[in-house]
């Protein structure tokens, strides 16, 4: 599955801006952080022992069902994910896409949940500089409790059964064009797994900024020594979102 070449490069246009949520825009996995809430903050064994390894999306919708059933609010809920900090840098990369919104389109791909992810950005001010937040779908049942939905259906075998983002960023890029909208690069700023999916599609004239350490950047070293050069997007980690913010403002003042 890959971007036509067509769809993208122009001369003074935006660039398309990924983000993921955990772990990349917050310094947590926001799902792990529900558990503050529950009875003496932990999930119960039975629960625990019910994961399935690419199910993680099912096993959510178990766990936000035992929080309601034990008290937790909605309220609860939303000021756990209000106060999941932010990653070190990523107040600076937000206040330089501020004043950059010219030059970037800026979407989010997550395999969290819609709730928790624009309580966090409405919280801290950023809601505003997406485009579209793209999460697993989540509503309130008549008796408060938040319940949770697999985002879509694919085909892809590296990705767990409810969202590949791979799919999503093609489908969007697709849409966009449709829409006459072309895009001079594509840029991504993630960490894990799922993360590297979408970003084996790119071409040299891409970025690519893997969280240090983290899945996303140990996948691409991988496949760069298995095979030299078969990852083609410019890989630059990161510690600090600080590095983002000043590769963006270089590649702008090109």
């Amino acid at each position: 599955m890959t971007i036509p070449q067509t769809l993208r490069m122009a001369s003074k246009l935006k660039y398309l801006l990924v983000f993921d949520f955990d772990e990349t825009i917050v310094n947590e996995n926001s799902d792990d952080s529900v558990v503050q809430v529950a009875p003496e903050e932990e999930l119960p064994d039975w629960l625990r022992e019910t994961f399935q390894d690419g199910c993680y999306n099912q096993y959510m919708q178990r766990v936000f069902k035992y929080l309601g059933d034990n008290g937790v609010k909605l309220a609860d809920l939303k000021a756990v994910y209000e106060k999941i900090p932010l990653s070190p840098g990523m107040p600076t990369l937000f206040r330089f896409l501020m004043r950059n919104q010219d030059r970037f389109e800026i979407i989010l791909i997550s395999d969290a949940n819609m709730f928790g992810i624009e309580s966090n950005l409405k919280n801290y001010g950023h809601h505003s500089l997406f485009r579209r937040v793209i999460s697993n779908p989540t509503a309130i049942e008549k008796s408060g409790y938040l319940t949770l939905g697999p985002y879509h259906t694919h085909s892809c075998p590296q990705c767990p059964a409810n969202m590949c983002k791979r799919k999503i960023l093609t489908d969007y890029v697709t849409e966009r064009a449709q829409e006459g909208v072309k895009f001079e690069g594509l840029l991504y700023v993630g960490d894990g797994a799922n993360d590297f999916c979408p970003s084996v599609m790119f071409s040299s004239m891409d970025v690519t900024f893997p969280r240090k350490s983290y899945p996303m950047h140990k996948l691409i070293r991988k496949m760069e020594e298995k095979q030299k050069g078969t990852f083609k997007a410019k890989v630059v980690p990161w510690e600090s979102a600080d590095v983002v913010a000043q590769y963006l403002q270089a590649l702008l003042n090109k």
